[in-house]
């Protein structure tokens, strides 16, 4: 039974977003856009990453009778749809450093969320920096963060270093490594901070606060949704998974529950601040921030190209909680169609978007539930990681005679061996290698399993999946033995961590969508096959900049010819 009366969403934010001069009704309809003239470099570029956000959702969940967010993309902007990552580890630090620096693991460094580091014997995570520690209201975290184990340049680096360090750079998140990679390492980054709902920020990037983040922070900002409650946006009979709002397979996150409509009160604080990016609220506040960002840094409004990264990442949570096939992914669709198209319409008033070179995509895909797969009739499971690597070191035991554990650590897609058990042992490692992929194979849910030995010496057949494995290799970083599980098969360190997972190469993972958007842009939908990976180097090509270091990917020829010539080529 639906709440009538409640609170949504978009009421806070039409109060808080509200066209200077316009009604709150007002504010969220179309926005008259006058493209830029041809060849004119914009003021200030909006690089917006919509986590997990597959390339099918955008389209398949709108509400067509809306003309906010989606449609301005679709009617101002360039539409790539079939765009696909060309690596296996579709997580979210990797599609970040991807996209902002046009290059795989290999060249950008950034093998996963976290990877096994052999010298130091322990999980690392990518943005991990102890030297760094976190500027905090409190005075600070023994935690640190910085860009520091990313290898390559970003666009944004390019454009500082062109401009004589004029041009400015900020990222925004609620994930610190969904900030720290887009701003590269000449940006500044701010994410949240789910204990108490405040942006944060290290001493790689300031000795002390700006003073309006300090004053943004002091005003509890998050504290605004305690009193929210998600319902759905529109008349339930519009959704397409209207009948599909109390499913077993369905986790929620802590209180929230698996139906609507759901409630952010509740006594634990803690809780509170965390379950925000499980809801559309996330997406919100963090565009608040956003939008102070701009005003306070008056981004775009000096005599040089500036950029501004955003990361969104309610929908990635929201994913994970209740699956891509859930009335609340539904629902979160239509919920951002409006804090999208607010948030445009703000960036008009604030600069006019002829002015604003605007980009939006998403860091991977994501692949519908385990166990909704397995009711449908797929064949679909959940890996056991400690399950499944206790069983492999027994084999090997058996195989080689030996009493000790030779696997050390599993992250996505690796699998990391003791190589100096091995060399004590005189065992050949190439053969452990072999025969670890061996017992991987012989395991149920598995599709693949590559050793490093073939892949340093290219020994790959030359297949789709092989290549995006390839491409997901670090030298270093990566294991010694890389694996893809069966189709519809969950993989995760933690394998009840959420309901619905990612970081396969399967097309539910590497599909997500592109727009291209505002400046001199002129609209059109282009179905050939393109990669995210192409962003950056056109990007680049747009502002006259040296490509990022590392980038291997190539011109999306209709957004430079759009923005050279008054009539789009086709």
């Amino acid at each position: 039974m639906w709440l009538a009366g409640v609170i949504l969403l978009t009421g806070l934010l039409t109060a808080q977003t509200t066209r200077p001069g316009q009604t709150a009704g007002e504010a969220a309809g179309p926005i008259t856009f006058h493209p830029g003239p041809p060849g004119k470099r914009p003021k200030l570029v909006v690089w917006i990453t919509i986590d997990a956000m597959r390339g099918d959702l955008p389209l398949r969940y709108r509400n067509p009778a809306t003309r906010k967010g989606w449609r301005f993309l679709l009617d101002n902007g360039l539409y790539y749809s079939n765009a696909h990552y060309g690596y296996s580890t579709t997580f979210t630090a990797v599609g970040h450093a991807t996209l902002f620096t046009g290059a795989y693991t290999a060249q950008h460094g950034i093998a996963g969320n976290e990877w096994y580091d052999l010298p130091k014997h322990k999980m690392i995570g990518a943005v991990d920096d102890e030297r760094y520690p976190v500027l905090g209201p409190d005075g600070g975290s023994k935690e640190g963060f910085s860009p520091a184990n990313l290898t390559a340049s970003t666009v944004g680096d390019e454009l500082v270093l062109a401009s004589g360090r004029r041009s400015r750079v900020f990222s925004v998140s609620f994930k610190d490594r969904s900030a720290i990679f887009p701003g590269g390492h000449l940006g500044k980054a701010f994410w949240y901070n789910k204990k108490d709902g405040t942006f944060i920020t290290t001493k790689y990037y300031y000795k002390d606060y700006p003073a309006w983040v300090a004053a943004w922070n002091k005003s509890a900002p998050a504290d605004r949704f305690r009193s929210q409650v998600w319902t759905l946006k529109d008349d339930p009979a519009t959704y397409v998974h209207r009948d599909q709002d109390d499913c077993p397979y369905e986790r929620g996150y802590k209180y929230l529950g698996r139906t609507f409509p759901h409630s952010m009160a509740t006594d634990k604080a803690a809780d509170f601040y965390a379950a925000l990016q499980d809801t559309p609220f996330g997406d919100a506040l963090t565009l608040q921030f956003a939008r102070e960002l701009l005003l306070r840094e008056k981004l775009g409004l000096g005599g040089q190209t500036d950029m501004l990264a955003i990361s969104l990442s309610s929908t990635d949570g929201i994913h994970h909680s209740w699956g891509p096939s859930s009335l609340e992914a539904e629902d979160n669709v239509r919920q951002f169609d409006d804090t999208l198209g607010r948030f445009f319409a703000f960036l008009n008033d604030y600069i006019g978007l002829g002015s604003v070179l605007m980009i939006v995509s998403a860091d991977h895909g994501i692949d519908d539930i385990p166990e909704y797969k397995q009711s449908l009739g797929y064949d679909a499971g959940r890996h056991d990681p400690d399950k499944f690597m206790r069983a492999i070191n027994d084999a090997l035991k058996e195989r080689f005679k030996i009493g000790q554990d030779l696997l050390l650590a599993f992250w996505n897609p690796s699998l990391y061996l003791d190589v100096e058990v091995i060399k004590q042992l005189n065992l050949d490692q190439e053969k452990v290698e072999r025969a670890v992929a061996d017992e991987v194979l012989r395991t149920p849910g598995f599709a693949m399993a590559v050793t490093r030995t073939d892949l340093l010496a290219g020994r790959l057949t030359d297949t789709p999946i092989n290549r995006r494995l390839q491409q997901s290799f670090h030298p270093t970083r990566s294991g010694q033995v890389l694996v893809v599980p069966a189709q519809f098969w969950y993989l995760y360190p933690e394998p009840q961590a959420a309901a619905a997972m990612h970081g396969t190469p399967y097309a539910y993972d590497t599909f997500v969508p592109i727009f291209v958007a505002g400046a001199a842009v002129r609209p059109g939908i282009i179905r050939r096959p393109v990669q995210p990976e192409d962003l950056a180097s056109t990007v680049a090509a747009i502002l006259g900049l040296e490509p990022p270091s590392g980038n291997v990917g190539t011109l999306l020829a209709e957004v430079v010819e759009a923005m050279q010539s008054p009539c789009l080529a086709h």
